[in-house]
């Protein structure tokens, strides 16, 4: 079974990038979050969160293609393999999410880039964040634009979520690591 650790090695042999360990650690947290509503196993649904974007920096045209032989290669189960390739589902490859941790990458791996584009905004960062204002900024189709809405709500489609729902597991679990993510309250220097 992929271990946080492991997951986070492994991320390390194809990526340098901080902006893309930024954006691992959002979305490995988010997932923590998605595991705990749904009564899972919550460090494994973090790692498979961790190793999502494993091929990203190298081959960001290719996104995806050179992820499964590698991984399974580095000891990475199938259906670990599986659960990574299926966030890319209509937009990579045709790997269709149907767990519910499948389904949770899927849509957190676009959302988290809201929330964190929102908690950056904000004095106090995320941490005083309240759904009410999240969905003000989500509804905003011009504020994070590169982020997709349309994945993200037919990601809540598939788990039977709204978004407001899935947004506030995801917020919760990232205000537990806001100093982490970057996303704590501002300081004067």
């Amino acid at each position: 079974m992929l271990t946080l650790d492991r997951a986070k090695e492994l991320l390390k042999t194809t990526t340098t990038e901080d902006h893309l360990f930024l954006h691992a650690n959002n979305v490995s947290v988010a997932m923590g979050g998605m595991a705990k509503h749904f009564g899972e196993d919550e460090q494994y649904w973090m790692a498979i969160g961790q190793l999502h974007d494993y091929d990203y920096e190298q081959y960001p045209e290719e996104h995806l293609q050179h992820t499964e032989k590698e991984l399974i290669a580095q000891g990475v189960t199938a259906e670990e393999v599986r659960a990574i390739l299926s966030h890319g589902y209509g937009h990579c490859n045709d790997v269709e999410p149907l767990t519910n941790l499948e389904k949770s990458l899927f849509t957190v791996d676009e959302l988290t880039g809201i929330i964190q584009a929102a908690a950056r905004m904000r004095p106090m960062g995320i941490t005083d964040m309240e759904i009410s204002s999240f969905m003000k900024k989500f509804k905003d189709k011009k504020f994070a634009a590169k982020c997709d809405r349309e994945v993200i709500r037919k990601g809540c489609d598939m788990l039977g979520m709204d978004v407001r729902e899935v947004a506030e597991i995801c917020i919760n679990a990232m205000k537990e690591y806001a100093d982490e993510l970057h996303i704590g309250p501002k300081t004067d220097i």
